[in-house]
């Protein structure tokens, strides 16, 4: 028994240090490409005017939408680092379609992520993937745009606040670059980051990595929905997923199942429902669950049956972030640090709130409290000169007054309570002590 006890200790040890050392990784993975889109937000939040964005991404055309997916594909930004600055043109006037067309595509790829397609998986895949990035944030703008259509129109920012920044000189703009993009931004997300980095690291230490290859079932369109359930929730950037996309195609999963994950993968996370649920509600986080889900499946399913498959690399060599580690564990650090404080000052503030609500409730319980039935009330005027009365008695902090069933309750620290019917009387009603009357 002691053994067992034992063994089962040094697992519970064992898991715990696999989980803390996958979390520590999933931080310094995603670290570098989330404060390289919080510098991109507050960029842009600096030396945008307010109106440029209104008038170029604020539509609820197909055009702003067109725009938007064809800005975010070369953008070099994970699905958490993408966040902040979708969030920050909504801010700055991007309508949602807009903004979430922004936010579908510029995680899936960029600059770096196509070429490293290619490298592991071939023109073909590399291309196609591309095409799929394009139809899916497009498709998912048009359909926020279109359930929106009959709301009013985003409206544009106030002139004074449009000309604002027009005078900040280049200090000035630094210190409103970092505010808004690691101060405003990152504050607002920063839960749902820890939260995605949970889940993230827990899939990783639970879910062995020859798991897909263990059930025939999985090889069809089975193993495409097994790969979203994985894909929605876990933290993966663009270039991160494509020698994992590329493993699960040499273990023998069919390479729909790649196209799913590459799309469903860096697209959505924790971390990003959570942000897209708080700061563009319910109705957009049904249609950006329902887009990714639906094309990745369908584009997967187009992929495996319809395109050609032959010339796919799977070599597991390079980097995939291309991020060196002293870079990595730095941006880890800074994060970390951010959000402690963050998490610090949001803690200290409930507290403090708590607190005083708590002295105040005891404040309020260790009051004298008296009840006195009145008489010869007939208007709220009448109540309102019995309040005063009350009121007017030395030591009364308070008093309310039931005109209805002609009732006045009278709460102090010190007084005398028969000075309470001495003040009613003399305002011209019959008083008595609630407690004295049989």
């Amino acid at each position: 028994m002691v053994g067992s006890a034992g063994q089962g200790d040094i697992a519970v040890w064992d898991f715990a240090a696999r989980y803390i050392v996958e979390s520590w990784r999933v931080v310094v993975e995603m670290a570098p490409w989330l404060l390289f889109g919080m510098f991109a937000a507050g960029a842009l939040h600096v030396s945008l005017p307010r109106g440029f964005i209104h008038r170029r991404f604020g539509g609820r055309g197909v055009s702003d939408v067109l725009k938007a997916t064809a800005l975010g594909m070369p953008m070099p930004m994970c699905s958490c680092g993408v966040i902040p600055a979708a969030i920050g043109l909504k801010k700055d006037g991007a309508s949602n379609g807009a903004a979430l067309a922004f936010l579908i595509t510029t995680p899936q790829t960029g600059l770096d992520s196509i070429l490293i397609s290619a490298t592991f998986l071939g023109w073909p895949f590399a291309i196609f993937l591309v095409f799929s990035t394009l139809i899916t944030g497009f498709v998912g703008g048009v359909l926020v745009n279109f359930f929106e259509r009959r709301e009013p129109p985003v409206a544009a920012p106030p002139a004074c606040a449009r000309d604002a920044r027009d005078g900040f000189g280049p200090r000035r703009r630094i210190i409103e670059l970092f505010r808004f993009g690691y101060g405003e931004l990152l504050r607002d997300i920063y839960v749902w980051i820890v939260i995605g980095v949970a889940v993230a690291a827990l899939l990783s230490t639970v879910v062995p990595p020859d798991f897909f290859t263990r059930y025939a079932w999985m090889q069809g369109f089975g193993g495409m929905l097994v790969t979203l359930a994985i894909a929605i929730p876990l933290y993966v950037c663009a270039s991160a997923s494509i020698p994992i996309a590329a493993g699960l195609i040499h273990a023998g999963l069919p390479a729909g199942s790649a196209v799913v994950f590459l799309i469903a993968g860096p697209a959505t996370n924790v971390s990003t429902l959570g942000a897209v649920a708080k700061s563009f509600g319910r109705r957009v986080i049904v249609i950006y669950l329902s887009t990714v889900i639906g094309m990745s499946l369908a584009l997967g399913w187009v992929f495996q049956t319809l395109v050609l498959r032959g010339g796919a690399h799977h070599s597991m060599d390079g980097h995939a972030h291309g991020v060196p580690d002293a870079v990595s564990i730095l941006s880890a650090c800074v994060l970390l640090a951010l959000m402690a404080w963050f998490a610090y000052s949001d803690i200290h503030a409930s507290l403090r709130s708590w607190l005083g609500g708590w002295r105040a409730r005891k404040a309020v319980a260790s009051m004298q409290k008296t009840e006195l039935l009145v008489e010869g009330m007939t208007c709220q005027n009448c109540a309102a000169h019995v309040k005063r009365a009350l009121e007017a008695v030395q030591g009364v902090a308070g008093a309310t007054v039931d005109l209805d069933h002609g009732r006045a309750t009278v709460q102090g620290e010190t007084y005398n309570p028969d000075e309470l019917t001495t003040a009613v009387i003399a305002a011209g009603y019959k008083a008595r002590l609630a407690s004295s009357l049989p």
